[in-house]
């Protein structure tokens, strides 16, 4: 919701900014500044101040951390306007009283959305994605339980070894260090779901659920991965993201593609330039396939 919202203000800057470069004489008379040396290029300022807000609003992947910056543009705005409508008598101080109302209620709703984008920043880290592998269910669930082969296709994963039947221990390629922590799975359905969570007091919190059901006409196995990271997991996830250039949505979309690869044809798709094995993390460093014959 909040950054539906966002993106609502991000066109509501989109048409104000178009008026006030468009029609930046209409704008002074509105606000009842137009006696003001220099209105008209200051509106026209302001107008492409609103264009940025838009940019920033509507082109951001997370476009609700960008709202503050709405609330800067509304605060210098109501100090413009306050100033104006101190220095001005009759009409043009009713305009410019107006003008401080509406960009008042404006900045309620700036801030609002603002404390609201803040509050999702700091909360868990939510990511699902989806795919259609064509084998059937039993077999990609057994593959997926047996944890160990989970680095094979997440790229973020170095290792994660069996400790007994219900917990492991997992080991992640970090942005500065190496990370490790223990999970535990707390629900297991056989060729239904397995669910794990970190054990509590390892320094990363994280849960996940990967459900297994029957493709679309009994072909195949739809497989549903829902992922939660708390704080210190959740910065943990957008790190290891960012260092492959992803969000960590993009991630895990592409980690459950290397997860078709390997169930489908043994092994992640690679070219001559990664002979070390299907392990996920090399298929990164991997260089351009070329053809046989093609070397100078």
């Amino acid at each position: 919701m909040t950054d539906k919202f966002v993106r609502a203000l991000g066109w509501a800057s989109l048409a104000l900014g178009a008026v006030q470069l468009a029609a930046p004489r209409a704008v002074t008379r509105l606000c009842g500044v137009d006696d003001t040396p220099g209105a008209t290029t200051v509106a026209r300022l302001v107008g492409g101040r609103e264009l940025l807000h838009a940019a920033l609003l509507l082109g951001a992947r997370n476009p609700a951390r960008w709202a503050w910056t709405r609330v800067a543009g509304d605060t210098m705005d109501l100090g413009v306007l306050g100033k104006a409508a101190a220095n001005r008598t009759g009409a043009r101080r009713i305009r410019a009283l107006a003008a401080l109302g509406a960009v008042a209620g404006i900045t309620a709703l700036d801030v609002a959305c603002a404390r609201g984008g803040t509050a999702k920043a700091r909360g868990p880290l939510q990511v699902r994605a989806s795919i259609v592998i064509n084998k059937p269910r039993e077999e990609v669930y057994r593959f997926w339980r047996d944890l160990e082969n989970l680095p094979s296709f997440m790229v973020h994963l170095d290792s994660v070894r069996a400790i007994n039947q219900r917990r492991s221990r997992w080991k992640a390629k970090g942005p500065i260090v190496d990370l490790e922590w223990e999970a535990e799975i707390i629900e297991d359905r056989a060729g239904d779901l397995i669910a794990w969570r970190s054990v509590p007091g390892v320094g990363v919190s994280t849960d996940g659920l990967v459900g297994f059901t029957d493709g679309p006409g009994g072909r195949g196995t739809v497989v549903d991965v829902s992922l939660e990271y708390g704080a210190p997991g959740r910065k943990l996830a957008a790190a290891v993201a960012r260092m492959f250039g992803e969000h960590p949505e993009q991630q895990v979309r592409d980690d459950l593609r290397r997860l078709k690869q390997v169930m489908e044809t043994g092994e992640v798709v690679r070219s001559e330039g990664s002979p070390e094995g299907h392990r996920a993390l090399r298929q990164l460093r991997q260089r351009p396939a070329q053809p046989i014959g093609g070397r100078a």
